[in-house]
């Protein structure tokens, strides 16, 4: 059930809405960072000999 909201509902759905989208992208930027940098891992360790 949502709140009654009055006038401002608009801006708060919206804020609440921008606030969800950027925190997404956050997250999804911190993965795709963390698998890049786990490539770039696995490619140095195996230039090394180090893989098992």
């Amino acid at each position: 059930m949502m709140p009654d909201l009055g006038i401002y509902a608009t801006e708060v759905l919206s804020a609440y809405a921008g606030s969800l989208i950027l925190l997404i992208a956050v997250v999804l930027a911190s993965v795709w960072q963390a698998r890049r940098v786990r490539r770039r891992l696995d490619a140095v360790e195996e230039r090394r000999g180090k893989r098992a």
